[in-house]
């Protein structure tokens, strides 16, 4: 089972929300792994405190001109959509950053003048915490393409178990590329007009991908039910309200994990993990019928 952990918008709880869910699985005697897909602010670290065991560079193909050879006749600049390489009067320029890794300049070349190398891009860190398999990935700073980090980080994804992972915040290309392929997303928002707005961006993704998928209502205080309320016309099952609780703000600056320094909040995680176990379980059945 893999199970994403995503937020239309930032600082909704999406971490505190992914690693506590791992460390209650953990607690059950459940295998479980937690991936850290977040690869441009990664900080499930911060709360889990895993001890590293392995650390790897990850990077991207970008073209290498062999001047020796290039004639210059300016087919690879063409043939590039994304101005990686810029073709002047006497040669030709690359600008890594902005390379897409497609080859198609490699392919346009007549004479063959162009190789690929491998180019650094960022780090993919895999450890333990406790029970709970860590897997972290880390851009580079100064990269602008996360999904390159994103898809190594999901190729060491574990095959039994469950996994848990945390998308990057946001309905944009790198939360895709993260709950493409998963079992079942967990949606974090808060009861506020801006997180509404956000929630039902981060929904129409989410449909648009066909998959299953519930809402944890965090920071729950009454006082703005317009977001029950659109869950419910929509028929969204809601799968937790953590409510909004000093004890978790300061757990959460200390770097704690709720479940821990707030022992009552559990039932909350574990109300989260039987709900999407449900969910899961009766697609299934219903698929087989």
């Amino acid at each position: 089972m893999k199970i994403a952990v995503a937020s239309g918008k930032g600082g909704t709880g999406k971490t505190t929300v992914a690693t506590g869910l791992a460390y209650i699985i953990s607690e059950k005697g459940i295998p479980v792994n937690y991936l850290d897909c977040d690869v441009e602010e990664p900080d499930g670290h911060i709360f889990l405190k895993p001890e590293i065991e392995t650390e790897k560079p990850v990077g991207v193909l970008v073209p290498k001109v062999n001047l020796d050879k290039c004639k210059n006749r300016k087919r690879c600049g063409e043939v590039c959509q994304y101005g990686a390489i810029v073709n002047t009067e006497k040669t030709a320029l690359i600008f890594p950053e902005l390379c897409h890794s497609c080859g198609g300049c490699s392919l346009a070349c007549p004479e063959n003048a162009i190789t690929e190398v491998m180019r650094e891009t960022g780090t993919i860190r895999e450890g333990k915490s406790g029970r709970i398999g860590f897997i972290e990935g880390r851009m580079n700073i100064g990269e602008v393409r996360a999904i390159p980090v994103i898809k190594e980080v999901k190729k060491r994804c574990p095959a039994d178990g469950i996994t848990v992972i945390d998308a990057p915040p946001g309905t944009s290309c790198p939360m895709v590329e993260t709950v493409r392929g998963t079992d079942f997303a967990i949606l974090v928002t808060e009861p506020t007009p801006f997180g509404l707005n956000d929630l039902k961006l981060a929904i129409s993704v989410i449909r648009q991908l066909s998959l299953p998928f519930g809402v944890v209502i965090n920071r729950y205080q009454r006082g703005f039910p317009e977001v029950e309320d659109f869950l419910s016309s929509e028929k969204i099952p809601i799968l937790s309200r953590i409510p909004l609780d000093r004890r978790i703000a300061i757990a959460y600056s200390h770097g704690r994990l709720i479940p821990q320094a707030v022992p009552e909040i559990k039932r909350n995680f574990s109300e989260i993990f039987y709900k999407v176990k449900e969910i899961i379980d009766e697609g299934v059945s219903g698929s087989k019928r």
